[in-house]
C-alpha cells in the first residue's frame, strides 16, 4: 500500500494558487510551442518531423536503398526520440509522404498513404517509406556534431541533432501549419527555383528592396496547382508576416456528351482545387447547395477524377449561363477560398513572426554558419592528416637514420623519443612513424604519400581561402544552390490571375493569355485580357530540322499549288526541306510532342511571320524553357511531332510508340486544354524514349517496322490496341531481336502501299495487301530482303503515285524522288538501289511527302 504523505512533518511548501498556476500554465506553453507546435526556421521542422528524418536516416533508408515498413521507423522514433502516441508520429509520417499536402515531399512511400478526397492511409503495419532525394540531400548528407548540435534525447540513451543541416529553406518550401498555445503558423508552399532566385538575388545584394523579391518570388506555388485571383493579400503576407491569399480551383467551360451520347450539354469542369481543399467534402456541399435551391442551373455532379488528376463534371441545366454558375460556385462554395498566411517560426528558440525577406536571411546565416563549421572541421582533418603525411615524408628522407634508430633501441618508447629528438618530429608523427608497415618503404608508395601531401596541401589552401574570404564563401553558397535548383526545380503548378475587381460574372468568359516566364523553372504567369485579338488566315510550314516559319495565307497556298519537278532522282548538298505545313489561322493551338513523352501547347499567333526566303525561327525556342531543362537528347531531336488538335475529330485517336516497343493509344480529347507546364502523355521507362506519335481516325491500320525488315500490321480497334490513360505505358507491340531496332511506326487506310528503304539505298515498294494482319506481340512478316548482312531497314513510310519522298544520308544529303520511280514489288525481293552512295555514306531516315492540311 502506498505511504500517506504526512502534510504536517514540514514537507509541504505553500505557494500562492495563482503564481503556480502562472508558472505551470508558461511551462506547459512553452512546451508546446518549443517542443511541438512551431517549426524551426532554420530547417523548417517540427521537432517530430526532425526526429522522422533522422531516424531513418540512422536506419540507412536512402533512396537507393529497398523501401522498409512504416510501423518500422515509427517503432524507431518512438524508442529512440519521441516518446508520444505512435498514431501522431504515424500522421506525421504520411505528411511527408503526400504529394497533395507537400510541395516537395521529404519521403517516397509505396502503399495507400490516402487521397485528396481526405481518405485515410492504410495502417503503418502495411505501408513502406524511405528518404526521398531531396529530403536525402537537402536535410541529412551534412548531418554530424561537426555542423550542428546534438543534445541527449528523453532518457539520455541516444544523441538527436537540435536541427538539421538544411541545404535548402524548407519552411519556404513545403510551408507548415500548427497551432501552438496563444498563436498559430501557417506558412504556404513555394516554388524551389524562385526561392533559390530569391536567395541568390538577397546574397548579391543584403539591401533587396521588397518589391524586387515579390518580382523574384511573386506568390506562393500549392502543390495542388489552382490559381491565386488577387495578389493584395501576398503584398502584405511577404512584407508584415501575415495576410489572406485568395485561392480559386480551375475550371473550365466544355461541351461533354450525354448517358446517351446522342448530343452534349454544356458543363462546367474542374481540373483543379485550392490547396487543403477535400474534393469529396466540396463536391457533397455542392449537391446540398443544389438540392437545397440555393444553387441553380445544375442538373447533375459527378466525379470523373482517377490517377491523372482531377476531372469532376457538373452538367448544367439547357437555359443555364455557364458564367453565372461557375461565379455562384466560387462565391458559395470552398471552390475559391482563402489560405491565412502567417509566417510564425521559431528563431532562435523564440517564436518570432517574420517577413518573406527575413526568414530568407535567417537561413542564409543558418547556413553561412553551418558551411562555416563544415570547412573548419574538414579543415582541422586536413591539418591532421597532412601533419601525418609530412612526418612520413620526413622518415622517408631519412630513411637510414630512421632505420638506425629502430635498429639500436631497445623497445618502442625509446624509439618513439630518438625519432621526436633526432628528426624534431612531434609525438603524433613519431607513432605513425612507428606504425608504418614496410611496404611503405617502395617507391610507389612514396609517390602515392607525395601525391597525397599535394592534394592535402591544395584542400587546405582551398578551405582556409573559403572560411577566412567571406565573398568565396557566399560564391560556394550560391553555386550550391544553383546546383540543387537544376537536379530538383520544377515549373510553378500555381498560376497568378490579375482580375478586374469590377469584372461581372458575364465577363469571365474573357481568354487567359499567357506571357513570358518570369524565371527558369517556373511557369508562365498568367493575365485576363478582357478583349481577344483578331484572327486571321496563316499558313504554317515545317521542316525537317526543326524550323517553324508562318506566311501569309495568300503566299501559302501559290506555294502549294507549284508543282516540283519530278522527272528525276535530285541529290541535294542541302541539309533542311519543309516536311508539312497547315492551312490554319491564328487563335488555334497546336500540340507540340516530345520524345520525353510531354505534350506542350503552342499558339499560331506567338509564331513570329518570316519571309518566304527565311528560313525560319526553330521551333523549340517557341516552348515553355522547362522543355528545354536538362533534355536526355539533342534538342533538334526533342520535338517529334505537331498538329493542331482542333482540325481532328473527337474520333480521332493517337498511336504512340516507345523506341523499347511499348505502344499506346490515347484519345485525341486528352489534348484539348493543354497548358504552358505540358502534360505527360506516356509514362517511360529509364533508357526509354517516345520514338513515334501518329493520329488514327477508325477503320485505318496501324503499320510497324523493324530495321530487321519485319513489318507487323496491326487494326486500330480497342481489342488489339486499347485506350489508355495519359500516364499508362503502354504494351509490348513486338519483342526486338538482339541489334534489331523500330524503324517506323505509321498509320495507313486499308488501301495503301509502303514503301521501304535500305541503309545501303536498296528500295522497294509494297501493297499494304502483301501485309498479313497480326495481333499485338506477333513477330510480323519478313517484307525485306537484304543483300547483305551488313545491310539493315532504315525507314518506310506509306505513300501514293504521283508523290515525292525523301531520303536523308549519314553525310546530311538529301534525295529527292518520285515514289513512281520504285517499282510495285513482292515480300521476296531485294528492291532496286536508288542512287548510288559514297563509300561509308548510309541512308538513315525516309521522310514522307510534302502534305498541305486544310482546317
Amino acid at each position: 500500500m502506498a505511504r500517506q504523505l504526512n502534510l504536517l512533518s514540514g514537507q509541504v511548501i505553500a505557494t500562492p494558487l495563482h503564481t503556480e498556476m502562472q508558472q505551470s500554465y508558461l511551462e506547459y506553453a512553452m512546451s508546446v510551442i518549443v517542443g511541438r507546435a512551431l517549426p524551426d526556421v532554420r530547417d523548417g521542422l517540427k521537432p517530430v518531423h526532425r526526429r522522422i528524418l533522422y531516424a531513418m536516416h540512422e536506419l540507412g533508408l536512402t533512396p537507393d536503398r529497398p523501401y522498409r515498413k512504416c510501423a518500422r521507423v515509427v517503432g524507431d522514433v518512438l524508442g529512440k526520440y519521441h516518446p508520444h502516441g505512435d498514431q501522431s508520429v504515424y500522421d506525421a509520417l504520411v505528411r511527408l509522404v503526400q504529394e497533395f499536402s507537400s510541395r516537395y515531399p521529404l519521403l517516397a512511400g509505396h502503399g495507400n498513404f490516402g487521397s485528396v478526397d481526405n481518405d485515410p492511409p492504410a495502417a503503418m503495419r502495411y505501408t513502406e517509406t524511405r528518404l526521398a532525394s531531396i529530403g536525402n540531400e537537402g536535410l541529412l548528407t551534412q548531418v554530424g556534431e561537426a555542423t550542428v548540435d546534438f543534445i541527449s534525447n528523453f532518457d539520455n540513451s541516444q544523441q538527436e541533432p537540435t536541427v538539421l543541416p538544411a541545404q535548402l529553406p524548407f519552411l519556404l518550401l513545403n510551408g507548415s501549419s500548427g497551432i501552438a498555445v496563444g498563436m498559430a503558423t501557417n506558412v504556404p508552399p513555394h516554388n524551389l527555383g524562385e526561392v533559390v532566385d530569391g536567395l541568390i538575388a538577397l546574397i548579391d545584394n543584403s539591401d533587396l528592396s521588397d518589391e524586387r523579391l515579390r518580382s523574384i518570388i511573386p506568390a506562393p506555388d500549392f502543390p495542388t496547382g489552382g490559381e491565386i485571383v488577387s495578389t493584395d493579400g501576398i503584398a502584405e503576407a511577404y512584407t508584415q508576416g501575415r495576410g489572406s491569399i485568395v485561392m480559386r480551383g480551375v475550371a473550365k467551360i466544355e461541351q461533354v456528351p450525354t448517358a446517351q451520347r446522342r448530343r452534349t450539354k454544356t458543363a462546367i469542369v474542374v481540373t483543379e482545387l485550392p490547396f487543403q481543399v477535400n474534393k469529396a467534402s466540396w463536391i457533397e456541399k455542392t449537391a446540398s447547395l443544389v438540392n437545397a435551391g440555393r444553387l441553380e442551373g445544375i442538373s447533375d455532379i459527378r466525379d470523373e477524377s482517377d490517377r491523372d488528376g482531377i476531372r469532376v463534371v457538373i452538367e448544367l441545366k439547357r437555359e443555364a449561363s455557364p458564367q453565372v454558375v461557375l461565379h455562384h460556385l466560387y462565391q458559395q462554395t470552398d471552390l475559391m477560398s482563402k489560405f491565412g498566411a502567417i509566417f510564425l517560426a521559431l528563431v532562435d528558440s523564440q517564436p518570432r513572426q517574420l517577413t518573406l525577406k527575413q526568414i530568407l536571411q535567417e537561413f542564409l546565416n543558418f547556413r553561412e554558419q553551418t558551411l562555416i563549421r563544415q570547412y573548419t572541421h574538414e579543415l582541422e582533418a586536413a591539418l591532421r592528416r597532412g601533419h601525418i603525411v609530412e612526418g612520413l615524408l620526413n622518415a622517408l628522407a631519412n630513411l637510414d637514420a630512421v632505420i638506425e634508430i629502430l635498429r639500436n633501441a631497445p623497445d618502442g618508447g625509446t624509439a618513439k623519443i630518438s625519432l621526436e629528438s633526432d628528426l624534431q618530429m612531434s609525438e603524433a608523427q613519431a607513432d605513425a612513424i612507428l606504425a608504418m608497415p614496410m611496404r611503405r618503404l617502395t617507391g610507389l608508395e612514396r609517390q602515392k604519400l607525395q601525391e597525397e601531401f599535394e592534394e592535402l596541401s591544395e584542400q587546405i589552401r582551398q578551405l582556409r581561402r573559403l572560411i577566412d574570404d567571406r565573398s568565396e564563401l557566399m560564391k560556394s553558397l550560391k553555386k550550391e544552390l544553383r546546383s540543387l535548383k537544376r537536379q530538383y526545380g520544377d515549373p510553378r503548378r500555381t498560376r497568378i490571375i490579375v482580375q478586374d475587381p469590377k469584372a461581372q460574372p458575364e465577363q469571365s468568359s474573357s481568354r487567359i493569355r499567357s506571357g513570358k516566364p518570369k524565371s527558369k523553372g517556373s511557369q508562365t504567369t498568367a493575365i485576363l485580357q478582357p478583349v481577344a485579338p483578331a484572327e486571321e488566315e496563316t499558313f504554317l510550314e515545317f521542316t525537317h530540322r526543326g524550323y517553324v516559319r508562318r506566311l501569309s495565307a495568300k503566299t501559302g497556298d501559290s506555294k502549294s499549288r507549284s508543282k516540283a519537278d519530278k522527272s528525276e532522282i535530285i541529290v541535294e548538298d542541302s541539309d533542311d526541306f519543309n516536311v508539312g505545313s497547315y492551312l490554319t489561322n491564328t487563335g488555334q493551338n497546336l500540340a507540340i510532342i516530345t520524345r520525353t513523352g510531354k505534350a506542350y501547347p503552342l499558339n499560331v499567333g506567338d509564331i513570329p511571320t518570316t519571309s518566304n526566303r527565311s528560313r525560319g525561327t526553330p521551333l523549340i525556342t517557341l516552348l515553355p524553357s522547362s522543355v528545354t531543362k536538362d533534355p536526355p537528347m539533342s534538342l533538334q531531336e526533342l520535338i517529334l511531332a505537331h498538329f493542331i488538335v482542333a482540325q481532328h475529330s473527337d474520333k480521332t485517336d493517337l498511336i504512340l510508340v516507345t523506341q523499347q516497343g511499348k505502344i499506346k493509344r490515347l484519345s485525341l480529347t486528352e489534348l484539348m486544354d493543354l497548358t504552358n507546364r505540358g502534360i505527360t502523355i506516356i509514362k517511360l521507362k529509364d533508357q526509354d524514349e517516345l520514338g513515334y506519335a501518329s493520329l488514327t481516325r477508325p477503320g485505318e491500320q496501324m503499320i510497324l517496322a523493324t530495321s530487321g525488315g519485319r513489318v507487323l500490321r496491326l487494326p486500330v480497334n480497342d481489342e488489339q490496341l486499347p485506350p489508355m490513360g495519359r500516364t499508362a505505358q503502354g504494351s509490348q507491340v513486338t519483342r526486338l531481336r538482339k541489334q534489331e531496332r523500330l524503324v517506323s511506326c505509321l498509320t495507313v487506310p486499308p488501301k495503301a502501299s509502303l514503301l521501304l528503304v535500305s541503309e545501303l539505298g536498296f528500295a522497294k515498294r509494297i501493297s499494304l495487301d502483301r501485309v498479313r494482319s497480326t495481333t499485338r506481340g506477333a513477330i510480323g512478316t519478313q517484307l525485306f530482303q537484304f543483300k547483305g548482312q551488313k545491310d539493315a531497314l532504315a525507314g518506310m513510310v506509306s505513300v501514293n503515285s504521283h508523290q515525292e519522298a525523301y531520303l536523308i544520308t549519314s553525310e546530311s544529303r538529301i534525295v529527292r524522288f518520285a515514289v513512281d520511280e520504285v517499282k510495285l514489288q513482292n515480300e521476296e525481293a531485294t528492291g532496286n538501289r536508288l542512287f548510288k552512295l559514297n563509300t561509308g555514306e548510309t541512308i538513315i531516315g525516309v521522310r514522307d511527302p510534302l502534305l498541305l492540311h486544310h482546317p
